[in-house]
């Protein structure tokens, strides 16, 4: 036998053992993923809202959704506000999870923002470098799954070698 190679009955004892503590560790976790998958859109709710003839049209329509809420403070609707509480919608459900996840999850879930942190980086160094705008500016544009606390720190350099030295050493 291989060093390290497992017969099938011990990954079959090592599987029923980690479904021992699965209730324990990641029942609730699961339970919250599989929340959020029956809350988003069939393929049908996408055909009835592709046949909406106007915004309030759109708003009337997920009402009837687990959607219904998140635009019923709304009193002007544009499409960028719709994009806008539909984000936000989406980083508040993100850190609910991430706040009641395991370590593993946790540990996933912040690589799936990396991407988002990485623009943002972009974003604020190439403002701050060509002054184009103020530093709240480049923040607002920023997206809310990148943000991050050292984020504001990049604002406070003043040549690209202290920029350097915030966003790739520090």
């Amino acid at each position: 036998k291989e060093r390290g190679a497992r017969s099938e009955r011990e990954r079959e004892t090592m599987s029923w053992t980690e479904l021992t503590t699965f209730n324990a560790f990641d029942a609730y976790d699961d339970g919250i993923v599989r929340g959020f998958k029956s809350a988003l859109l069939t393929e049908s709710d996408y055909e009835n809202l592709m046949q909406c003839n106007s915004l309030e049209d759109v708003k009337m329509f997920l009402q009837a959704t687990d959607y219904g809420t998140f635009l019923s403070n709304v009193v002007e609707l544009d499409p960028a506000t719709i994009v806008e509480k539909a984000t936000q919608r989406m980083v508040e459900e993100y850190n609910y999870l991430v706040g009641n996840a395991g370590e593993t999850l946790s540990a996933y879930l912040d690589f799936l923002r990396h991407p988002y942190m990485t623009d943002n980086i972009v974003l604020v160094l190439s403002g701050t470098t060509r002054n184009d705008s103020s530093l709240s500016k480049l923040l607002e544009a920023c997206h809310p799954m990148g943000m991050f606390e050292e984020l504001l720190t990049v604002g406070v350099a003043s040549t690209p070698k202290e920029l350097y030295e915030l966003v790739l050493i520090e």
